[in-house]
C-alpha cells in the first residue's frame, strides 16, 4: 500500500500505527452555507479512500468534523466568523444555521452513497478540551496573550514550515507590529488559539468563559483537539483540500505536536480543486454549483459520483455539463451491462485461461487502488474486464466486487417495468419509422418523453428507459 504524503512530497509505503487498522481524520465542512459540488468531490474522494482500505481488509476509524464556530472569512484569522455571517444572512442563531446546513449536507452525502463517519464531532462540543490544550501551550511557552487573543508563537516550533515549505524568516523581531488584525502579535504568522469578545469580535454571537477571558476558539485548534480526543495524539491519515496546506494544516501540526509532545500525523493527503468551465468555483462568476443544481437538471446522484471517478484526487478536475452528460452515459452503460449479464443465466465453464485472465483483473485492480488510489485506472480496467471474453456470471460478480470501492450501487440496479401505454406508443413510433413517417415518429418520441421515458433506437428494435 503506497500513499502520496504531502509532508514528504513523495509516495511512501503505508505503515499504520496498529497493524490492519487505520485512524483517519478528514476536515469536514464549515456549516454556514450549502456545500458546493467541489466540497462534495472531496467527500466522495475520502469515501473512495475509505472503501479502498476496506476492500484491502483494513479496519478504519473515520472522523469527519463540522466547524460551527471560529472559522473566519480569512483562514489567516481575519474577518467575520462564517457562522455569524450565515446567522445574520438568514435571521437565525448560529446553532440553527448549523442544524440547517448539516441536515442538507448529510442528505447530499447519503444520496451520493458516502459512508457515514464513525464520529462526526462539532467544534462547539469540544470547547473544554480546547481550553485544556491552550492551557498546556501557555504553560510550555508556546503561546502568549494580547488584549485581543491568545496566540501560538510560531518561532517556538522548530519545523513550522515543514508541510507548506514556505520560506518565512521566523526570527524577525517585531515582524507582527502594525498588523491590522492585532498590532501586538509578535510575528505575522502567529495564529489565534482563542479570540476575546472585544475589538472586531465585541459582538460575537457564540462565546464561552475561559481562564483568559470570554471569547471563542480559533479555527485551527478545533481540528487538533477533535482529532486528539477521538483518535489519539498520533493518527495515521489526515485529509483535506490543498487550500489547507499553507495555513490550517501547518498550524494544526505546530500546536498539536507542541502540546502533545508527539508526531501529529504520519500521512497527509490533500485533494485538488474542482473547476467549473476551467474556472475557480465562485458565486460572482456563476460557477458556484450545488448538488441540488445538478439534481434539478435531471441527473442521478450516481451520475455525479461516476464523474468524480474519472480524475485522481491529486489532480484538478474540470466540471462541465457536457462532461457530466458523458459520465451519465457511462454510468447508464454500466447499468445496462448489469441487466444484460443478469439475463445471461447459463454459466459457462471457467477455463484455465479465463481463470488466469480473471485473476489478472483482480490483481491489477488491487494494484491500482493500493498505489495511491488510482481510481480512474481502476475504472478503465473495469471496462476492459467487461469487454473481455470471460463468462458473463464471472464478469457480473467481478463488477460487483469492484463496486465495493466505486460505490455506484450496481448490485441494486433493477429492470424498469415499462407501462403498457408507453410500450404501445413506442410500437406505434417503430411502425411510423418503418413507413418513413419521421414526423409522426418524432411526435411520438416527444409524447413518450413527456411521460418520463426515453426511447433509444437500436440496430434492431428499440430500448426504453426511465428518465432521471
Amino acid at each position: 500500500m503506497k500513499l502520496y504524503n504531502t509532508l514528504s512530497r513523495k509516495l511512501e509505503d503505508f505503515k499504520p500505527l496498529i497493524a490492519g487498522k487505520v485512524l483517519f481524520y478528514h476536515c469536514g465542512p464549515t456549516v454556514y452555507w450549502v456545500q458546493h459540488i467541489g466540497n462534495l468531490r472531496a467527500m466522495v474522494w475520502s469515501d473512495l479512500i475509505r472503501k479502498s482500505f476496506k476492500f484491502l481488509g483494513y479496519q478504519l476509524t473515520f472522523v469527519r468534523n463540522y466547524t460551527d464556530v471560529g472559522h473566519l472569512v480569512s483562514d489567516a484569522d481575519v474577518g467575520e466568523d462564517k457562522m455569524e455571517k450565515g446567522a445574520k444572512r438568514e435571521g437565525l442563531t448560529p446553532s440553527q444555521v448549523a442544524e440547517k446546513y448539516i441536515k442538507i449536507f448529510e442528505a447530499d452525502t447519503q444520496k451520493l452513497n458516502i459512508l457515514p463517519p464513525d464520529h462526526k464531532p462539532r467544534a462547539t462540543g469540544f470547547i473544554k478540551q480546547m481550553i485544556t490544550m491552550i492551557k498546556v501551550l501557555l504553560e510550555k511557552k508556546h503561546a502568549y496573550i494580547t488584549d485581543l487573543a491568545v496566540y501560538f508563537d510560531v518561532s517556538t516550533f522548530q519545523n513550522y514550515n515543514q508541510l507548506n515549505r514556505q520560506k518565512i524568516d521566523l526570527n524577525i523581531a517585531g515582524a507582527g507590529k502594525g498588523k491590522a488584525d492585532d498590532p501586538n502579535k509578535r510575528h505575522f504568522s502567529d495564529f489565534a488559539l482563542w479570540f476575546f469578545k472585544t475589538g472586531t469580535h465585541k459582538s460575537a454571537l457564540q462565546t464561552w468563559s475561559s481562564p483568559w477571558g470570554v471569547g471563542f476558539p480559533g479555527w485551527h485548534i478545533e481540528c487538533s483537539v477533535m482529532a486528539k480526543s477521538l483518535l489519539g495524539n498520533t493518527i495515521d491519515i489526515h485529509m483535506g483540500g490543498v487550500e489547507h496546506i499553507p495555513i490550517h494544516h501547518t498550524n494544526e501540526i505546530a500546536q498539536s505536536e507542541s502540546a502533545n509532545g508527539a508526531k501529529f500525523v504520519n500521512y497527509w493527503l490533500h485533494n485538488e480543486h474542482l473547476l467549473v468551465n476551467a474556472k475557480k468555483m465562485a458565486k460572482s462568476a456563476g460557477t458556484f454549483l450545488t448538488f441540488n443544481d445538478v439534481i434539478e437538471k435531471g441527473y442521478d446522484p450516481m451520475d455525479l459520483r461516476y464523474f468524480f471517478l474519472n480524475a485522481h484526487y491529486r489532480s484538478k478536475q474540470n466540471f462541465t455539463w457536457e462532461a457530466l452528460n458523458s459520465a451519465k452515459d457511462g454510468y447508464q452503460k454500466l447499468k445496462d451491462f448489469v441487466l444484460t449479464l443478469r439475463g445471461q443465466t447459463q454459466r459457462s465453464i471457467l477455463s484455465t485461461d479465463k481463470l488466469t485472465q480473471l485473476n489478472k483483473y483482480q490483481q491489477k485492480f488491487t494494484y491500482f487502488i493500493s498505489n495511491d488510489f488510482q481510481i480512474p485506472q481502476a475504472l478503465a480496467l473495469t471496462w476492459e474486464m467487461l469487454k473481455s471474453n470471460i463468462p458473463s456470471q464471472d464478469k457480473l460478480e467481478q463488477l460487483f466486487e469492484f463496486d465495493r470501492v466505486f460505490g455506484l450501487k450496481l448490485s441494486e440496479v433493477q429492470e424498469v417495468k415499462i407501462p403498457e401505454q408507453i410500450l404501445a406508443l413506442a410500437n406505434r413510433r417503430e411502425e411510423a419509422r418503418r413507413k418513413g413517417d419521421f414526423t409522426a415518429a418524432d411526435e411520438l418520441r416527444e409524447k413518450i418523453a413527456e411521460k418520463g421515458y426515453l426511447i433509444e433506437d437500436l440496430e434492431k428494435g428499440f430500448k426504453i428507459r426511465l428518465q432521471k
